[in-house]
């Protein structure tokens, strides 16, 4: 007999629909941003941009030569614009899938499903926010800084990278009036012994009222002690391998921590962001 988890689930925060649309979308164009990453921008109808930072889509890649991706992709938004009619992800060629997406050529077309997911949430008390994030994490970060500048927000983003100029996001951070501090992994700046007197010194000038986080467990764990010292919230997008990315197959379940209980949610429904305190 097949014993399911108990799944617990959250409600859907305000403001944000549960509703998700498929569409064929026209590729604008696909392009290096630096040796590991791509941009992808397509042309996008408004039935699938109704988005909100921190969500995602299911892509539909194409299948390159010899290989033959069975599933479809989860994918974070890097980028939308419901007036220009614009979709865009950041993604780092690493597989089957993603190998297909970078064959894809400008007037090429590409199957979408979403948005997906609970995206991030902004109180009126989080005046000050931190974005501290590694590697394509930062892209999942790029609309929620976006939402920040909008609201007038102060914004701080630290952007972590193996090398220097791998880093993510930094033209687009600072467009938004953020406060761009990198470190990588050659210097010794990326460690979390590196950045938590980076931190404690802007948390003790009163320029922290919350985390935002994605890519990295190290970077969890820091955040969550600087959080727990010093009484600072914050959220977390949670990375997993997805199959359906619709809640039904529960191939994304994960443990989280709520007070004294270790519960199971599904990181494509109840998800992908969670509290910073909850995650494991």
């Amino acid at each position: 007999m097949t014993h399911h988890p108990t799944i617990i689930p959250v409600p859907v925060p305000q403001g944000l629909s549960p509703r998700c649309s498929e569409a064929t979308c026209a590729v604008v164009s696909n392009t290096p941003v630096n040796g590991e990453y791509r941009l992808l921008v397509l042309d996008a109808p408004e039935t699938v941009l109704d988005c909100h930072p921190g969500q995602f889509f299911q892509l539909l890649c194409p299948a390159p030569k010899g290989e033959h991706p069975f599933l479809r992709r989860p994918m974070s938004i890097y980028g939308y614009d419901k007036r220009a009619g614009r979709l865009e992800f950041l993604y780092k060629v690493a597989g089957a899938g993603t190998r297909g997406l970078a064959t894809l050529a400008p007037g090429d077309p590409l199957n979408v499903l979403g948005p997906l997911g609970q995206g991030f949430s902004m109180p009126d008390d989080w005046q000050h926010i931190m974005l501290v994030a590694r590697g394509v994490g930062l892209a999942t970060l790029a609309p929620l800084a976006r939402m920040a500048y909008e609201r007038g927000r102060k914004l701080t983003a630290i952007c972590s990278a193996r090398r220097a100029e791998l880093a993510m996001s930094v033209d687009l951070f600072e467009s938004y009036g953020a406060e761009v501090i990198v470190v990588h992994d050659e210097d010794g700046s990326s460690t979390p012994e590196a950045l938590r007197p980076l931190i404690e010194d802007r948390i003790a000038k009163r320029r922290v009222d919350a985390f935002y986080t994605c890519g990295s467990s190290r970077l969890l764990r820091l955040l969550q002690e600087l959080g727990a010292a010093h009484g600072i919230p914050g959220e977390i997008a949670m990375e997993q391998q997805m199959a359906c990315g619709l809640g039904m197959c529960q191939a994304c379940v994960r443990s989280f921590r709520v007070g004294e209980r270790i519960i199971q949610r599904r990181v494509c429904r109840e998800g992908p962001v969670f509290p910073i305190s909850e995650a494991i």
